[in-house]
């Protein structure tokens, strides 16, 4: 999730752990730091564009070391606020914001390696896009509140800000596995079903959702269905896979990397002798937030080159619109 949910969520759990303990503010300003920690691992540059993506989220999310980090990172408030008296249950605060953190990137598609140093796979539930107001307003309206207030009712202002933002990860779970069913039957009828399904919502909601479906030769195809659609039969558009080029250059380091981190949810093409690769699972044909050049043309070969990110956003404004008359359910096509 962005930084300004994981920073009002860390100050949530912050309150909500340490309670009259101690100062609200001096909870939420240390449940805010340890929300927003994990991801400073942003600061490092580990050698190119795409291995800066796909190493984004690694041991800094992963639980086991959140874990270790945790009584280390507690004794700074116990010490500087002389409260070593409440040290576990600073313990205990500092752990939780570090650790809802990764839980709640694991809600987006992105990919988090929750469970390094056992397992190395990213995960990724892709149930709520990584800025969504109706998750992030409850947590900063709860923290607001208990921070204005210092007393008994605004701790339960914040408590319900986490309780609203909770529910509605849940709710986001259950949309999800709504619409997959929806794209399951409506692909099976249209003939042989695809060998994988990807099912995110839309920017900054839970209404409209997004569909992309894998076919065995490389193509794909892109949905969208919005939970107003009232029953109207899904659309998807179709879009050719390139088999020669996965042939020619799927072996390189960088083809390879996008795809275990993408599970699969990529395609290759090629622009005016160029070689590129990009994730499917964020944006929306044509424009994707992650598109790398890996190779050029050298005759009748290709050379690998360092990759380059070349992810494009399209016009925002149109895109908005669209967003904003498809979520409704109005049958808009989108725009290309």
């Amino acid at each position: 999730m962005d930084s300004l949910s994981q920073l009002a969520l860390g100050a949530a759990v912050g309150v909500a752990v340490m309670g009259r303990r101690t100062a609200v503010w001096k909870a939420a300003l240390w449940g805010g730091i340890a929300g927003t920690l994990p991801d400073l691992d942003v600061l490092i540059d580990h050698g190119d564009d795409l291995r800066n993506m796909t190493m984004h989220r690694g041991a800094s999310h992963a639980l086991f070391w959140l874990t270790l980090a945790a009584p280390v990172l507690a004794a700074a408030p116990a010490l500087l606020h002389g409260e070593r008296r409440h040290f576990k249950a600073w313990w205990l605060a500092i752990w939780l914001a570090l650790v809802t953190h990764p839980l709640l990137d694991t809600m987006t598609v992105y990919g988090t390696h929750l469970l390094l140093p056992f397992r190395d796979e990213p995960l990724g539930v892709g149930s709520i896009f990584i800025i969504d107001p109706l998750y992030t307003v409850p947590l900063l309206i709860g923290v607001g509140v208990a921070l204005w207030r210092r007393d008994s009712r605004g701790l339960g202002w914040n408590q319900l800000g986490l309780v609203l933002s909770t529910t509605y990860l849940a709710w986001s779970v259950v949309a999800q596995w709504h619409v997959r069913g929806t794209a399951q039957e409506a692909l099976a009828a249209r003939g042989t079903p695809p060998t994988r399904l990807l099912v995110t919502p839309s920017p900054l909601n839970t209404v409209l959702w997004r569909v992309v479906a894998l076919r065995e030769d490389g193509s794909y195809e892109e949905g969208f269905y919005s939970l107003f659609d009232a029953g109207r039969p899904m659309r998807f558009d179709r879009f050719e896979g390139t088999p020669r080029l996965r042939e020619e250059i799927g072996d390189l380091e960088a083809v390879r990397r996008l795809a275990n981190f993408s599970g699969g949810f990529m395609r290759l093409h090629q622009r005016d002798g160029q070689a590129l690769v990009t994730d499917l699972r964020m944006g929306q044909e044509p424009h994707y937030v992650f598109s790398f050049l890996v190779a050029r043309k050298q005759g009748d070969g290709w050379v690998p080159v360092e990759p380059q990110l070349q992810g494009s956003r399209g016009d925002v404004r149109r895109s908005l619109t669209w967003l904003w008359e498809r979520s409704r359910g109005r049958d808009v096509a989108p725009p290309r």
